[in-house]
């Protein structure tokens, strides 16, 4: 089954880049879950985000993310696990996890 290991963090914590020790760690979860591993990707800053709705056929867009918080959506990794405990097991070992917090989703499938 593949889950969405959503990756979230205070992204002022990287206003100065990213520290190479972090990366390091992020380069061997990479290597560790290689074959799980289905996609995945670093986000900009949410200053560059927009969000988008539709109302009475207008689009509605606005700058930033759909609501304030203290932890901003920052990354992802797509992966292929047998349960969902193989899934959290494998978000725990995502470096941002100590310093914010990694959701699990299943992916939904249509036949």
């Amino acid at each position: 089954m593949q889950y969405l290991l959503l990756i979230y963090e205070n992204e002022k914590r990287f206003s100065k880049g990213f520290p190479e020790a972090e990366l390091a760690e992020y380069r061997a979860f990479g290597k560790q879950f290689a074959a799980a591993i289905k996609g995945g990707n670093a986000l900009q800053p949410t200053g560059s985000a927009a969000t988008v709705r539709v109302r009475d056929g207008k689009v509605l867009p606005t700058d930033g993310p759909f609501a304030e918080t203290k932890e901003q959506l920052g990354g992802y990794y797509l992966v292929e696990a047998r349960d969902r405990e193989e899934a959290i097991a494998m978000a725990a070992k995502i470096p941002a996890a100590r310093f914010g917090s990694v959701e699990v989703r299943p992916i939904m499938t249509f036949s």
